[in-house]
């Protein structure tokens, strides 16, 4: 998926020129060029904070030109997954048609060195996981733990938090977070 088009094309139907989406989302303009040139491939917490200058949610920017339709599916098959992460992590939602969504439910991989940006993420709501192979840093509010294949997670969200792969293996993770427009 072309990250730096969609930003593009959202902007403009929003009616928001490269300046001012830089000013209300707190970065420089010269960001959001070099993401919609796709010049850079933006963390997922640096997307994350030029979204909030929209305001637009993660899957609302990866979700916005899907189809709506009056059946929704019970079953998705790994190809059908929406891939809504950034940069090297990748963060595939299940059940991207799925109306009116309480959660976010995703499959998350992050290589080797990947991690979910500089920035702590925070925001309203709950997190929780399992390891489902590998290994990952996880930092809440300045604690930081290991966790192996088969550990889990839960927390509230609005403390700051950061997901970090420092290891020689991926690690894939199953998450779920509240409210689902993280």
């Amino acid at each position: 998926m072309d990250v730096g088009a969609r930003l593009k094309t959202i902007r403009k139907l929003k009616g928001l020129s490269q300046r001012e989406l830089a000013k209300r989302a707190g970065v420089t303009n010269s960001t959001i060029s070099m993401i919609e040139k796709n010049s850079v491939s933006p963390s997922v917490s640096s997307l994350k904070k030029v979204l909030s200058g929209i305001p637009l949610s993660l899957v609302e920017f990866f979700s916005l030109e899907l189809e709506q339709d009056n059946q929704h599916p019970v079953i998705y098959r790994s190809h059908e997954l929406l891939e809504i992460g950034s940069g090297e992590v990748s963060m595939q939602l299940v059940g991207k048609a799925f109306p009116n969504r309480a959660l976010a439910f995703l499959r998350e991989t992050y290589p080797p060195g990947a991690d979910t940006g500089p920035d702590m993420l925070q925001h309203d709501g709950e997190e929780a996981g399992t390891i489902a192979g590998g290994r990952l840093e996880l930092t809440v509010n300045g604690e930081v733990f290991v966790l192996e294949n088969g550990d889990s997670y839960y927390f509230d969200s609005s403390l700051p938090h950061r997901f970090n792969n420092p290891f020689d293996e991926p690690c894939l993770l199953i998450s779920a977070t509240t409210p689902a427009n993280f």
